[in-house]
């Protein structure tokens, strides 16, 4: 090869390394893009095609722009608020992320278009009244606002890794809006103060019931002389109490659209079936306990099919309930536009509910790895039992809820539980750490290694919690200014 061929080649080959590291590198910085792209490429589809089914002129523009807004709200919130029914099952190893997303991508659409209410208050649940926004172009910007700032607050939260409440940030929008526009005497402040109630309410009996539930595990089943035996006897009657509590949550909660049950008969309904599960599991628990090793690894066997039962229900009625907030407000607005004003009730559209539910799941397959992973895996470590207690927990403080007529947040339940548990471990450790010292370790030591919840995580999570509402009323405000003043 002559040199001119040898120089030749040498520069060909400094080319095309310099190239491929091009490509590497733009491959490095473009697949953070890739998400965020898809998603507005999901929100322009959904722009189009409602204006291509409405027809686009000044009247429809604002239910254009709302449906686009719309859908950008319910990807915020399968980003954000479906890792609460997800993260327990994959942080216990019972489901892994990829089929966690798949799974409760099917069952949030389900539950949004089969179960998903067809009546929504326009003011969302009385936060403000309707004769403060009765005119039409103030009652419309009131919704366009509060939706678009309870999108973007959950935006901010999910980017923060803060699982924060889908419910209260659209709540804290639409009183945001109401102020702004009508002042503080439009704001239904009894209904608010049992919102901030539940606040505290609703993670701390997520909290105890999840810790409960550990306790008795622990007691009945791990720390015994046989704990298959023990395993044998009531796992089942566990399984059965799980199957009943979710019968009753969804007769509850998410099948109001199908058919209308009374709390009554609905318990009823939970404690037959949960009769019946738990003889129907007792032989299926014995022949799946043949053969393990009498230690805890052993029980995730039999605990994986209920956790990923529960993880599926819990996503099926979370999509029949929470769809609301991401299609409420503009279901409103539809119907302000095209009856003129505002009303007590007014029904979804199944276009509307559509946008929802596809919303959901797009937005859970995009960006929900990061806050199911921080839920599952980085608050504590979960095991199959706890992952259960959690699950459990979310039930039970929701029909509980409903039955003292409590507005509670499933977000807030779920990760009480989950503190629940962790705290529950913390304290059962030290007091078990407390007769067996080991006098070699400090106690500072031994104090810091059995801290088994995330101290930066719980302020993060607490901190997002406690301002949500007025952050998202304050975004609201300001975008309600800002809207009037430049189309009002």
């Amino acid at each position: 090869m002559a040199d001119s061929d040898l120089k030749s080649w040498k520069t060909l080959n400094k080319d095309l390394g310099r190239i491929s590291t091009l490509e590497q590198a733009a491959a490095v910085v473009s697949r953070p893009l890739v998400a965020p792209g898809i998603g507005l490429a999901f929100m322009a589809l959904v722009g189009l095609a409602v204006a291509s089914f409405t027809g686009f002129s000044a009247t429809t523009a604002i239910v254009i722009a709302a449906a686009v807004v719309g859908a950008y709200m319910a990807l915020n919130i399968g980003a954000n608020d479906v890792a609460n029914n997800m993260g327990p099952a994959v942080g216990a190893r019972a489901m892994t992320i990829g089929s966690a997303l798949v799974v409760a991508a099917i069952c949030e659409t389900a539950g949004a278009l089969l179960a998903g209410g067809d009546v929504v208050s326009t003011v969302s649940r009385g936060i403000i009244s309707p004769e403060s926004v009765a005119q039409p172009g103030v009652f419309i910007w009131a919704m366009f606002s509060a939706l678009l700032a309870g999108a973007l607050w959950i935006n901010l939260a999910t980017w923060l890794g803060a699982p924060v409440s889908t419910t209260h940030s659209i709540v804290g929008g639409v009183m945001g809006a109401g102020i702004a526009a009508a002042g503080f005497a439009a704001v239904n402040w009894p209904t608010m103060g049992a919102i901030v109630a539940s606040w505290v309410i609703s993670p701390l009996m997520g909290g105890v019931i999840a810790a409960a539930f550990l306790a008795f595990i622990k007691i009945k089943i791990i720390y015994t002389e046989d704990m298959l035996a023990s395993a044998r006897r009531w796992v089942p009657v566990l399984i059965g109490i799980m199957a009943g509590t979710f019968a009753t949550y969804l007769a509850l909660k998410g099948l109001k659209k199908i058919v209308s049950i009374g709390f009554g008969p609905a318990l009823l309904i939970g404690l037959a079936l949960a009769i019946v599960t738990t003889i129907a599991m007792r032989p299926v628990i014995a022949r799946q306990s043949l053969g393990l090793e009498p230690r805890k690894k052993s029980l995730k066997e039999l605990f994986a099919i209920p956790l990923v039962l529960s993880a599926g229900l819990l996503s099926f009625a979370h999509g029949a309930n929470d769809v609301a907030n991401a299609v409420g407000p503009l279901a409103a607005i539809v119907h302000a536009v095209q009856d003129g004003g505002s009303s007590d009730s007014v029904s979804i559209p199944l276009w509307v509910m559509l946008i929802g539910g596809a919303g959901l799941s797009v937005g859970l397959l995009l960006f929900g790895p990061k806050l199911i992973n921080i839920v599952g895996n980085e608050i504590t470590r979960l095991n199959a039992m706890r992952a259960y207690c959690v699950a459990l927990s979310a039930a039970i403080t929701v029909i509980i809820a409903s039955w003292l007529g409590l507005p509670v947040s499933s977000t807030h339940i779920a990760i009480g539980g989950i503190f629940g548990v962790g705290f529950f471990r913390e304290w059962y450790h030290e007091r078990i750490m407390g007769e067996h010292r080991v006098d070699t370790i400090s106690t500072a030591e031994q104090r810091r290694r059995r801290k088994v919840v995330r101290r930066s995580h719980f302020t993060t999570i607490l901190a997002a919690w406690l301002i949500t509402v007025p952050a998202a009323a304050t975004l609201s405000g300001l975008l309600f200014f800002i809207c009037t003043a430049l189309w009002g």
